[in-house]
């Protein structure tokens, strides 16, 4: 049995991964036993750019981590190596960053689920969040629409003050 001051450490880190989870948007969770040293430090830089906090715990921590949360299902994917991806910004970015490494990685690196919002998903569902583009693409996205609108609308108010000069 461990001593006391072991035990009170465990249970603080169990409560302060807890409060991780709770302040997140969105978290992942993955087998990360496949991945080589040189892909690792890419990805966890390209993990720091975006500010999402990636770390590697023991399952009996995420365990406790997670019982008694809306995220208590993802209890059934604790299995093997396991690490967290966690995002407060960005919710879909642990998952498109994550996805890109898993699909270039062939052997056991591999995404086990996760969660966006409150919203709790398998591996499945995590796939189709990485297929969102970013919120900045979106949002160009959404200019460019607008500013095709707006263009259209010029055209042809234009044309109609022709129109009335010509007649």
């Amino acid at each position: 049995m461990p001593s006391e001051k072991i035990l009170l450490q465990k249970q603080q880190a169990v409560a302060d991964l807890k409060a991780k989870i709770a302040g997140a948007v969105s978290g992942v969770l993955v087998d990360y036993k496949g991945i080589n040293v040189a892909n690792d430090t890419k990805m966890r830089r390209e993990l720091r750019e975006a500010g999402i906090e990636y770390s590697v715990y023991k399952n009996s921590t995420l365990r406790f981590a997670l019982e008694g949360t809306e995220f208590a299902d993802l209890v059934k994917c604790l299995d093997g190596t396991t690490a967290l991806a966690l995002s407060t910004d960005d919710a879909t970015a642990p998952a498109r960053i994550l996805a890109k490494y898993a699909k270039d990685t062939k052997d056991g690196f591999n995404l086990k689920g996760g969660f966006v919002e409150k919203d709790v998903m398998d591996a499945a569902g995590i796939e189709a969040v990485a297929s969102i583009p970013s919120r900045e693409v979106l949002l160009s996205q959404l200019c460019g629409g607008l500013n095709g609108v707006i263009r259209n609308l010029a055209v042809v108010l234009d044309q109609i003050r022709e129109q009335k000069e010509s007649a």
